[in-house]
């Protein structure tokens, strides 16, 4: 048997001219590869705009929803006291606030509130509150609130610093090159304090032990 097939003249297997001319005329069916290239590229684009538009909104939220980065709102120095009951605010002890990554701290503990007043620079003594980034200035660990000594105390590196952030001076009180960063602060005419945790100012330079300016620890040790 041959393996030839003999197909009929009316079922011609090859396109004649006439078939071909008459398909370059036709509507293509389906994707082209430009289409398709076309589709892709213009899909990406659309992905990538999204992730970007994503991103900006998550990076602006918090300064719309009142999160950090924005205002929030602490209260008077008696709700300071009344919400962190178990510790001696009333001393100077640091009391630690969450949403605003902030340490608020009294000043002068022997005035019980807070002056009416704006402080952009973050000192805080018109205001006699002081609210610290909680950021240790080294590598951005959280330093911890030492009932012991009531300084504030890192726990990654041992960095130390007193009541108010200010970091004490030489290599046994841990490596950060600088004291606390501080938030501006605003304490309305009722004594209500807002935080701005959108303004930060750099904590000054280390202070030696002894000298004015930094408050030194209630006891020789602390708590690392």
């Amino acid at each position: 048997m041959s393996n030839y097939h003999v197909e009929p003249a009316s079922k011609p297997q090859a396109l004649s001219r006439e078939a071909i001319k008459a398909l370059r005329h036709e509507q293509v069916q389906g994707l082209s590869r430009r289409q398709l290239l076309r589709t892709s590229l213009a899909a990406g684009i659309g992905v990538w705009l999204l992730q970007a538009a994503a991103g900006t909104i998550g990076f602006i939220w918090p300064n719309l929803a009142g999160g950090f980065g924005g205002k929030i709102t602490i209260g008077k120095f008696s709700d300071v006291k009344a919400q962190n009951s178990s510790l001696p605010i009333d001393q100077g002890f640091p009391a630690y606030y969450a949403d605003a990554r902030a340490f608020v701290v009294l000043v002068d503990p022997s005035r019980q509130e807070f002056i009416p007043g704006e402080d952009k620079t973050g000192d805080g003594t018109a205001l006699n509150v002081r609210s610290l980034y909680q950021r240790c200035p080294h590598l951005g660990c959280k330093p911890n609130e030492c009932l012991k000594n009531f300084w504030l105390e890192c726990p990654c590196h041992g960095s130390r610093y007193d009541r108010l952030g200010i970091k004490a001076a030489g290599a046994q009180y841990g490596p950060a090159p600088r004291s606390m960063d501080r938030f501006a602060e605003i304490v309305d005419a009722a004594g209500v304090l807002t935080i701005d945790t959108g303004k930060i100012t750099l904590g000054p330079l280390p202070i030696a032990l002894g000298q004015p300016g930094i408050i030194p620890p209630r006891t020789p040790t602390g708590c690392i």
